[in-house]
């Protein structure tokens, strides 16, 4: 009896940590990026975190992967965390949190779609009428007129849209791939890599050029921190072993709470706008991905 209670706090306590750390990394991006260059933060983040689970394994001994899984695990970094995430950092340096987060939670819509084109996975009506949804409440939330789309935030939402797509596209790739047996060593290996091609992108896009370690602040050290041991380590331990002990569409539910707490911490934390009109399209939104999560088999 002890134990059958010890795992059903494990299971609270996990689906606490993906319901509320990574709906907060959203707000944490933002403070780490305002004194640490976007792609240098992203890419320090993962590849620290890739390196402190990769030792894991080998602590572990699991086996090292194959050629064509390192290559498929690189391959699935460049998409979830290169382009991804990282993608999104840089967005968040012209819109809010709280937006980026509405916009990310389209994401299963895109990835139905996807599916349906490029697998022959035709969605239901229950799947067709969670992407009408969708796309209902992504234009109410592009007509508020509070939301800035002028000047330098078109460029930002560019950015979320190529990194829902990146993010999609991996989702539905993976189906297909080889890849280590241990989800750990392959989340790992994931970040490692994709957290150097993130480095990369930073000399080449002079993030460097200005940048001086004097210039850090506490709070966005902090934050950094935050991401690398909650949002990436903790959080991802806590989807693994989610998917161990409950169903996957239970596991899923993330997606309807992470833009709410994304949106409530960025209006009470770094004053970003909420009104009635972005409320009501980020619940028919959510709605939509419900539909969608409900009608999977």
């Amino acid at each position: 009896m002890s134990v059958i209670k010890s795992e059903k706090g494990l299971i609270i306590l996990a689906f606490a940590i993906i319901y509320i750390v990574w709906g907060s990394t959203y707000l944490a991006n933002e403070y780490a990026i305002d004194s640490i260059p976007p792609w240098i933060m992203a890419g320090a983040r993962f590849t620290i975190a890739g390196l402190l689970l990769f030792g894991f394994t080998r602590l572990k001994k699991i086996p090292l992967p194959s050629k064509e899984q390192l290559l498929n695990t690189w391959f699935l970094g460049l998409l979830f965390m290169t382009i991804g995430i990282g993608a999104t950092v840089w967005a968040q340096v012209y819109v809010d949190s709280g937006f980026t987060a509405l916009l990310i939670a389209a994401n299963p819509l895109v990835v139905v779609l996807m599916l349906w084109f490029l697998n022959g996975v035709k969605p239901t009506k229950q799947s067709i009428f969670g992407i009408f949804l969708g796309i209902l409440g992504m234009a109410l939330l592009f007509s508020d007129a509070k939301i800035d789309l002028s000047g330098n935030a078109i460029w930002g939402i560019g950015g979320i849209l190529l990194s829902i797509f990146a993010w999609a596209y991996g989702s539905v790739s993976i189906l297909k791939m080889d890849l280590p047996d241990s989800k750990m060593q392959s989340a790992a290996l994931q970040m490692l890599l994709g957290g150097g091609t993130l480095f990369f992108i930073s000399f080449l896009s002079g993030d460097w050029n200005d940048f001086s370690f004097n210039q850090v602040t506490k709070t966005s050290c902090w934050a950094w921190i935050y991401l690398v041991s909650f949002g990436s380590i903790a959080a991802f331990t806590a989807f693994n072993y989610l998917l161990t002990k409950v169903s996957p569409e239970k596991v899923s539910t993330n997606t309807y709470v992470n833009p709410v707490i994304a949106i409530v911490l960025g209006w009470w934390l770094r004053d970003e706008p909420l009104t009635g009109q972005m409320a009501i399209a980020g619940l028919v939104m959510l709605v939509g991905v419900s539909c969608i999560n409900s009608s999977k088999k």
